[in-house]
């Protein structure tokens, strides 16, 4: 007689022979077990690193009900608007790749505390150095900056009180921070705008408890702004741009993703229904994809990968519409539509605004190679 264990009775999903290895790539389906629906008509914001941009696009472009808070001023063309960075998350931020960051911006907007009086300058302009990208050329003055400040924590406040769903990327474990002040930075000083001391500016790089903490306070600090709140974590598939660690890229990338789905997990798993995670990382990443959704340059996510991973988004919660209430319109939208939201990220993939990126330009000159034997 077999004796029984608890794996019998299990579904094909959760064995890697059915649920992976007798597939073919485009055939792996189930990723994700939503823990709440998300509606088309829900009001979903975002944040985060750059990938949270593909997130956004996809929305828009299937008449999901994404939020804009801060929108910019009237007469700028779309390049320029995405120039200046409005429209790209759901408040001009630009790319808040650590949980340290999100903290401090949740703190200034929604917790009273004081804003930093740091300022970075160049060419005779003024350059946030929590975002030093977003204004082209920089500031005419710091009370233009400040303006522009005020500006964005009033949009945080209103965002965060009208969303239904919060979904944040997690991007990054290393950051550069003032020694004094413990003020995270967007990029290292020098990179964008500034000026790099080593006797004023320290590298961090962030460990399980340290960004499990920073992000348990950012999750209270939501919670006090709007109990209804739900959030939804990804970790962006993105390799890293440049470490300053001594470790090789590719192993600095392995750690800093490790450590980050790490958290995610940690916060989704637990006992609150409100937080769930969604494995666009796995969906780029895994050995079953064989680096298929990667650009040549094995870092920019392509947009059939894009497609692919919002795909998934979409079919998971057209399951769990049907399994609690029936086909109410959340289900992927029919073949010509999702062709004509499939060429509008096309349009937009090479058009992210991403801070990191700047750091490709301090790469080294390719080594001469000797092709004689």
């Amino acid at each position: 007689m077999t004796s029984s264990n608890p794996y019998q009775g299990r579904d094909g999903r959760h064995f890697w022979k059915t649920a992976i290895a007798e597939r073919a790539a485009f055939e792996i389906a189930d990723l994700w077990q939503p823990k709440f629906r998300i509606r088309p008509k829900t009001p979903i914001i975002t944040a985060g690193s750059c990938f949270a941009q593909h997130f956004s696009r996809a929305l828009v472009a299937r008449g999901w009900n994404w939020q804009d808070f801060e929108p910019g001023p009237t007469g700028l063309s779309d390049a320029q608007r995405r120039d200046f960075h409005y429209g790209i998350f759901s408040f001009r931020t630009a790319n808040i790749y650590t949980a340290r960051m999100l903290r401090q911006w949740l703190g200034w907007a929604l917790a009273g505390d004081p804003m930093p009086n740091e300022v970075w300058q160049r060419g005779g302009r003024f350059f946030d150095p929590m975002r030093p990208a977003i204004e082209p050329g920089g500031f005419a003055s710091v009370e233009e900056l400040n303006l522009a400040r005020h500006d964005t924590l009033a949009a945080i406040r209103a965002a965060v009180a009208g969303a239904g769903v919060l979904v944040f990327t997690m991007g990054l474990t290393e950051s550069w921070a003032c020694r004094d002040s413990g003020l995270e930075y967007a990029s290292a000083p020098g990179v964008a705008a500034g000026e790099y001391d080593p006797a004023r500016h320290v590298f961090v790089n962030h460990d399980y408890p340290a960004i499990l903490a920073d992000m348990a306070a950012a999750i209270a600090m939501l919670r006090a702004a709007n109990p209804a709140l739900k959030l939804l974590l990804t970790v962006s598939p993105v390799p890293l741009t440049a470490t300053a660690t001594d470790r090789h890229v590719m192993v600095a990338t392995a750690r800093s993703k490790a450590v980050l789905r790490a958290v995610a997990g940690t916060l989704a798993e637990g006992d609150d229904a409100d937080i769930d995670y969604f494995p666009s990382y796995e969906i780029i990443t895994q050995p079953p994809f064989r680096g298929m959704f990667f650009a040549p340059n094995m870092r920019q996510v392509a947009p059939a990968g894009v497609d692919f991973v919002m795909q998934a988004f979409f079919a998971a919660q057209a399951g769990l519409a049907r399994r609690r209430d029936g086909d109410d319109g959340t289900a992927p939208p029919p073949d010509g539509a999702s062709a004509a939201a499939q060429a509008a990220e096309d349009a937009a993939a090479d058009d992210l605004r991403c801070e990191e990126e700047i750091l490709r330009a301090f790469a080294p000159a390719p080594a001469a190679t000797d092709h004689n034997d």
